[in-house]
């Protein structure tokens, strides 16, 4: 008897021309932070339409690096959604700062009204997250730091804070590489941009990050970018590619930095990617949320997540599936009847509130409600590059029998 094939969740997709991209980067003598990770800079920052892009080895590096940069630390607030990956509250607590956790909206992303009630003299930061790959409301966002009354109560603390003159936003984009908000690419929309390469993101390096500058006036976003890559290699005001140049060895520390730069091995890897991301992997993906779809909408029992409309598109990252009217504990249920018969799924998140360190900082999952539900009725499919059309039905399948059994036990 043939044994039942495992679907598993998001497996990286490398295949002989990532490999073929890794070997001649070994081959090459060049396997740190060097030409490569420049091109692949330069490639990112074109394909986002922002001003300027640092590489580093995971996007937590980059949104701590920058609120670092900013002068975030004790005393200071850093709005953050209570439906996220840890990472983006983490490195709040990692600057000495608060994080102040806001409730969600329908579409899973941070709602603008909860955000603006967060707002106080000690907010700093506003840290918005695509969730799924489908950008945040940017406009309401952006005009919000700019709101008069929002303005005047706003306290600097730092000269970076003192030349930006209000919030800065940072939008964690995680998830929404090539995701598209009113005509203008994720990479654009905020003050700051953070994106993930780990090995289940859409593009992967394995590990790695990308921070994408577009500072307005009168910052200098290249000057920022040598500031950050500085901080990136432990203070150094030369990465190794520059001190390599011929009569070029001295170098200075400029402050006590951090050790976070992206690899050419990582590099390699993104290249290829990102070449054949627009015409290849975003097509597979949307393809794959598509069949889902159309296999799930007529059941009533099933709320599908948005991921295209007339103002914005996802990178189709997660198919976060809800069930209507079931509790945690049912989806729980769902989830092992599924895993039980040979796919894999997920939930994103649990909301932070609910985990042990974020309880014990006084923070309770009651004041969150629509992130609690959001979260409870959660059921993340596999989407990944090789998820075939019969592969998909079999999930689809898998899904609607285990939620019917538990839904008939009512």
């Amino acid at each position: 008897m043939t044994a039942l094939q495992i679907i598993p969740f998001s497996p990286p997709r490398i295949d002989q021309k990532i490999i073929d991209a890794v070997t001649e980067t070994l081959k090459s003598g060049w396997i740190t932070t060097g030409p490569k990770t420049k091109v692949f800079e330069k490639m990112l920052t074109a394909y986002g339409g922002h001003q300027s892009t640092l590489c580093l080895n995971s996007a937590s590096a980059g949104l701590e690096l920058i609120l670092r940069w900013l002068g975030v630390g004790p005393g200071d607030e850093v709005i953050v959604p209570a439906y996220t990956y840890a990472a983006t509250a983490n490195v709040v607590i990692h600057c000495g700062a608060r994080p102040i956790f806001v409730d969600s909206g329908e579409d899973l992303n941070i709602d603008i009204r909860s955000v603006r009630k967060a707002i106080t003299t000690r907010t700093k930061v506003i840290m918005p997250v695509d969730i799924a790959g489908l950008p945040c409301d940017y406009d309401a966002l952006n005009a919000l730091i700019r709101e008069a009354e929002i303005l005047k109560i706003f306290s600097p603390s730092s000269e970076p804070q003192s030349q930006l003159g209000r919030i800065l936003l940072l939008s964690d984009a995680a998830h929404s590489l090539g995701g598209w908000y009113k005509g203008n690419r994720v990479g654009s929309l905020a003050d700051v941009t953070v994106y993930s390469f780990h090995a289940v993101k859409n593009l992967t390096t394995a590990e790695g990050g990308a921070v994408c500058l577009n500072l307005p006036l009168p910052f200098n976003n290249e000057d920022v970018y040598m500031h950050l890559n500085a901080k990136s290699l432990h203070g150094q005001n030369k990465d190794a590619l520059a001190k390599f140049q011929v009569g070029n060895w001295r170098y200075d520390i400029i402050e006590a930095g951090y050790k976070c730069n992206m690899t050419d091995i990582q590099a390699a890897m993104g290249i290829v990617e990102l070449e054949r991301y627009d015409d290849d992997m975003l097509p597979a993906r949307q393809q794959i949320f598509t069949h889902y779809t159309s296999l799930f909408e007529g059941k009533k029992w099933a709320q599908l997540p948005e991921y295209e409309s007339s103002d914005r598109r996802s990178s189709y990252h997660v198919f976060a599936l809800r069930i209507h009217n079931i509790t945690e504990m049912q989806r729980d249920d769902i989830i092992q009847a599924i895993f039980g018969s040979g796919v894999s799924v997920n939930v994103h998140f649990v909301p932070l509130p609910m985990m042990s360190f974020y309880k014990e900082q006084g923070w309770d999952m009651a004041q969150f409600p629509v992130a609690y539900d959001n979260y409870s009725r959660e059921i993340s499919l596999p989407v990944y590059y090789d998820l075939n059309a019969d592969l998909v039905e079999r999930v689809a399948r898998t899904v609607i029998n285990a939620v019917e059994e538990i839904l008939d036990r009512k």
